[in-house]
């Protein structure tokens, strides 16, 4: 398998942190040197390990928002 190319382009937030470090963010990610996409996965300490996550495109974020507002 390729190496997948990456680079944050802009750390939005934190959402959570577990005991041994591993953080979810939300960051804008450049994934091989396409558009970048909001992201949503957990990465280790210093970012040296990443988890399984999901990309957002801006427009889906806009709709991710709006459902979001929907709940009380």
């Amino acid at each position: 398998m390729a190496d997948i190319q990456y680079e944050i382009v802009q750390e939005i937030g934190v959402l959570s942190e577990n005991e041994k470090g591993w953080r979810k963010e939300l960051n804008l990610i450049r994934w091989n040197n396409a558009n970048p996409k909001y992201d949503i996965r957990d990465w280790a300490p210093e970012r040296q390990k990443m988890g399984k996550g999901t990309t957002l495109t801006k427009e889906e974020m806009i709709q991710l928002k709006a459902l979001l507002t929907a709940i009380e």
